[in-house]
């Protein structure tokens, strides 16, 4: 999910670059092992390297860039080793954000749940799945605020968009945004009901969907990956 300020009047030429960049890294545009110019960049933006500088930094922050001196700065492989951490310590979140909001979800948590899972099927029903990806960190964030945890998101979104990228490589993405989304009504149905052992079994089925991607992907894009896991 892009970086966001405030008010437009807060952002910052570095907060362009990072949102470019990321949206071509996560959207797979631009490939894992792909280089990046730092004065290509710059040229584009019509600034100077500092800014550039600035946002590779935070991509790099969130293991989506590599940069090493005197060497071109490239988009990060996969890291199988990183996948199974990222995925442990947003499951160890994620349970606890479930149980927390099915104990507090009142009428008002359950009319933002339902309005979250109406936009995304109106997404759906559009083949959007650029979209559908945002509303999906929508809603989980609306998790987190019917917990009353929503700090727990930032650990949730970062270690989310570590992995994003695998989704978009999925070779079935037609097909799985209808089961995501069954995913997500299963989950508000049972923090509406105040079910927390139901919401945690159907978020933590949601959350192993990747693995049928991930096994496929370390076959058909091996060079995607670190050469320790490929």
């Amino acid at each position: 999910m892009p970086h966001s300020t405030l008010t437009s009047e807060r952002r910052t030429s570095v907060d362009d670059i990072y949102d470019y960049l990321h949206a071509e890294i996560v959207s797979l545009r631009l490939r894992p092992g792909d280089k990046i110019s730092e004065a290509e960049i710059a040229a584009r933006f019509g600034v100077s390297r500092q800014p550039v500088r600035d946002a590779f930094s935070r991509l790099a922050n969130m293991d989506l860039l590599l940069i090493r001196p005197q060497r071109a700065t490239e988009v990060k492989r996969f890291s199988l080793r990183e996948i199974v951490k990222s995925r442990f310590v947003r499951a160890a979140v994620e349970r606890e954000v479930l149980r927390r909001a099915a104990e507090r979800c009142d009428a008002d948590g359950a009319a933002a749940l339902d309005a979250s899972l109406a936009a995304q099927q109106v997404v759906i029903d559009a083949g959007n799945e650029a979209k559908f990806r945002e509303l999906d960190y929508l809603f989980h964030k609306a998790l987190c605020e019917v917990a009353q945890a929503d700090f727990a998101f930032d650990v949730i979104m970062t270690e989310k968009s570590k992995v994003d990228r695998l989704c978009v490589l999925s070779l079935s993405k037609d097909d799985r945004l209808p089961v995501l989304l069954e995913d997500h009504r299963a989950i508000a149905d049972a923090v509406k009901a105040n079910d927390g052992d139901r919401a945690v079994e159907i978020g933590m089925l949601h959350l192993s969907r990747l693995d049928k991607t991930i096994e496929r992907i370390t076959t058909t894009n091996a060079n995607y990956f670190e050469p320790a896991d490929a």
